[in-house]
């Protein structure tokens, strides 16, 4: 039986100019009493007005995978990095560690998703990565974004986790990316589907531990975002925000 995460107002908290509705992907399989779902530990969904200023501040052994769905964010760092992500530059903080970060929306508002997941060992090399593309998400074919060291793909993750994106058509018919030994979470980042005889709307989470996901349809123009995650990898707690939650293998 599929399991379903419903979008939470009261999850939603303000700080000034922008908002965030955190989730804790584990809670969609109630039955494992972790509110992270395996090293997927914190997932905010964040709208940021334009002028937001979030301060230089440091992470620590938190993998942090900032996917910007709408408008634009300054992203500066200890590296000496000052990048401006959008849909078509996404980014990946390897925090290790000790990585320090500022994020800054100077001329347009934007809508993202904030990720943290628990890295498979603490105090590693600190780094940040980014992904260029051209439009945002593919329509009506899937994109991999990041994945697993050892495995091609534009961000490397240093857990096992999978992230994938898509943007569908209206009335679009899609299967939903699979791997063996790894559990689907399928968030709807914008818009509708149908799946597995629920319908889901923007904020949304469907999935289940051990059976694979059906089909998903759109019911009107939608963006899906889905995660691939090995439940039981080994991953540690040391996390600024992906160890504050939950259990840990």
């Amino acid at each position: 039986m599929f399991n379903v995460l419903r979008a939470e107002p009261k999850t939603t908290f303000e700080y000034g100019p922008f908002r965030i509705r955190r989730m804790r992907p584990g809670q969609i399989l109630p039955e494992r009493g972790d509110d992270a779902f395996g090293p997927l530990s914190v997932i905010d969904h964040a709208n940021l007005e334009q002028g937001t200023l979030v301060k230089m501040h440091e992470h620590n052994n938190d993998e942090i995978l900032s996917y910007m769905w709408r408008g634009s964010m300054v992203h500066e760092d200890s590296a000496g990095n000052r990048v401006p992500l959008s849909p078509k530059k996404l980014m990946m903080m390897n925090a290790g560690e000790s990585f320090w970060h500022e994020e800054s929306t100077p001329l347009v508002s934007a809508e993202m998703l904030q990720i943290f997941i628990r890295p498979r060992k603490a105090n590693l090399e600190a780094r940040v990565q980014f992904m260029e593309r051209r439009d945002g998400p593919k329509q009506n074919a899937w994109t991999l974004i990041g994945a697993p060291e050892g495995i091609e793909s534009p961000l490397e993750i240093r857990q096992a986790i999978y992230v994938y994106d898509i943007r569908l058509d209206t009335d679009t018919t899609i299967e939903i990316p699979t791997h063996p030994g790894f559990a689907q979470w399928l968030y709807v980042m914008d818009g509708e589907i149908t799946i597995g005889g629920h319908t889901l709307g923007k904020g949304d989470a469907i999935s289940d531990e051990t059976s694979a996901l059906t089909p998903a349809t759109a019911t009107k123009e939608t963006t899906l975002v889905c995660f691939l995650v090995y439940l039981d990898a080994e991953s540690v707690l040391e996390g600024t925000i992906s160890g504050k939650f939950g259990n840990v293998k």
